[in-house]
């Protein structure tokens, strides 16, 4: 044992790796990146040859985790919350196959949303797919859970999610470790059609899946991570889920006058819930992201009057602090976590000398030919030219959706429809949709902002690099229309002449915008010179 500062998203790895891991598959995105950065570099993890390569998305990295597991390892998938619509398909039907090595997911939510399109809960996934669900308020709970989380899944034959949120993930605490466990051996299951979801096979998976769930039940009212605090004051009785009991506590500076269950493990605890709600006149529901937990009560419950996000004593939107709790339980104190008056808010921006800038600044000029309104883009750094100076892009849903809204543009009448996808993203799922393009040889430009690297999420390998021109052709692009172009203000004549000639043509054309992120570029030239030094 030793103590260690960790993030909480560092305390899950370390747990992971303590608790017996073979291999981490995931997608970089904000909150979730650091738990494989840090398995990446981790002097054990190198030593055991741990998997720690990023995949190519959130799907592929489910399933090849689910291999993993059907060997017998143990296996860990991360990504952030909306990482999980990418893998939901594997990630539901995991739940009816079962696992043979422990299988753990790790869904990082951003309520907020510092940097994502939305405040999705991810417990709403574990719910639906009937599996347990741990949810850590503190980074040394985040360590137990991970390192507990793999017996979890072996002991119950089901894959275990793990859901985090933003303050916890980057936010760091003294964590005591524990023992390092063996990596488990290869082991092939023993119903040798167990992963095999042909209808009558899915129906028995099913049907146990079914007969576990008394057990995943029995299991939470037992857990070590749900317990009940009694009080003198039953006039309310207080859920508090995860990182929001935190909230709570220092809302009361530490000393909670009413009864407090503090859920940390799913399903919910029904008999310590129907304790609290026989003993108290109400109850306030508090729980950072959806009103997951609250919606459960009022099914559950219909005698007691229940308090939450649902009737307005407590946001909806963004995440909780304990302001927001005062302001509900109507506790008079000062504001501590406004924003002060003398932070002004400084929107993002493109890095200086940032080569989507130069990209940009040669497409406004372009397309003032063509119109406005035919620009899509996606997710990636690239994003900030929908704002200042820029204004290039006009649409930005989810991964992949510049190149297929591009093209339902084009299929309902409009001209000139221009997509604009990184290189990761591009490999993350903007493949498919330059297929459907070329199938039915849509009048799309395609424009692939490569800058060698996943840099919105801190410059990850991109799985793109140096294959972008080879996958483009193998897709069906024709050579004559991708083209390849350095954005950079000296070639700007140059750039105006490509982008306007495949603009125009009437057919698919991708141009492929190639020049090294300058953050990148930067770190790179300042290893180089420490290591002649």
């Amino acid at each position: 044992m030793q103590k260690k500062l960790l993030l909480g998203v560092e305390a899950i790895a370390q747990g992971a790796i303590d608790g017996g891991l073979s291999g981490v598959y995931a997608y970089p995105g904000t909150p979730s990146t650091e738990i494989t950065e840090y398995i990446e570099s981790n002097p054990i993890a190198i030593e055991r040859k741990l998997h720690r390569v990023w995949s190519a998305n959130e799907k592929t990295a489910m399933e090849a985790a689910l291999g993993m597991s059907y060997a017998g390892k143990r296996a860990m998938v991360c990504m952030k919350h909306v990482g999980m619509n990418v893998c939901a398909d594997a990630f539901v039907n995991s739940s009816i196959t079962g696992i043979n090595g422990g299988l753990v997911v790790v869904a990082a939510d951003d309520p907020s949303m510092h940097s994502s399109q939305n405040e999705q809960d991810s417990r709403y996934y574990g719910d639906f797919s009937m599996i347990t669900i741990l949810e850590p308020s503190t980074q040394q709970e985040a360590y137990n859970m991970a390192y507990q989380a793999f017996e979890i899944s072996e002991k119950t034959g089901l894959p275990v999610l793990m859901r985090i949120t933003t303050r916890l993930a980057h936010s760091r605490s003294t964590v005591e470790t524990k023992e390092l466990k063996s990596q488990n051996e290869i082991k092939f299951p023993q119903d040798e059609r167990q992963f095999v979801l042909l209808p009558a096979i899915a129906k028995r998976r099913y049907a146990n899946l079914l007969n576990m769930q008394p057990v995943l039940e029995k299991n939470s009212e037992e857990s070590q991570f749900n317990t009940l605090e009694d009080a003198k004051n039953h006039e309310f009785g207080i859920v508090a889920c995860g990182i929001a009991y935190n909230y709570l506590k220092e809302s009361f500076i530490g000393e909670v006058p009413y009864p407090v269950l503090h859920i940390r493990q799913y399903p919910l605890p029904i008999n310590q819930i129907e304790k609290l709600a026989q003993e108290c006149k109400k109850i306030m529901v508090i729980e950072e992201g959806y009103p997951f937990v609250e919606k459960k009560l009022r099914g559950i419950s219909q005698t007691i009057e229940i308090k939450g996000k649902l009737d307005g004593t407590l946001p909806r939107q963004g995440e909780l602090n304990p302001d927001v709790i005062n302001q509900a339980f109507g506790i008079q104190s000062k504001q501590k976590y406004q924003t002060p008056e003398l932070v002004v808010g400084r929107p993002p921006a493109l890095c200086q000398g940032c080569s989507h800038a130069d990209m940009y600044e040669v497409l406004n000029q372009v397309m003032t030919e063509f119109g406005k309104g035919r620009v899509f883009g996606d997710i990636g750094c690239y994003t900030l030219g929908a704002l200042p100076p820029f204004l290039s892009i006009n649409s930005t849903v989810d991964m992949g959706a510049s190149i297929t809204m591009a093209k339902g543009a084009t299929d309902s009448g409009v001209e000139h429809a221009v997509a604009i996808i990184g290189d990761s993203t591009f490999i993350h799922s903007g493949m498919t949709g330059l297929l459907d393009c070329v199938i039915e040889k849509t009048p799309v430009t395609v424009i692939i902002s490569d800058n060698s690297t996943t840099a919105m999420t801190g410059g990850q390998k991109s799985h793109g690099e140096s294959r972008l021109e080879k996958i483009c052709l193998g897709l069906g692009v024709e050579r004559e229309h991708l083209r390849v172009m350095t954005p950079l203000k000296n070639r700007h004549e140059e750039m105006y002449s490509i982008l306007k000639e495949e603009i125009e043509y009437q057919g698919v054309s991708v141009i492929l915008s190639q020049r090294e992120c300058i953050r990148t570029a930067a770190r790179k030239a300042a290893k180089k010179r420490a290591n002649v030094q």
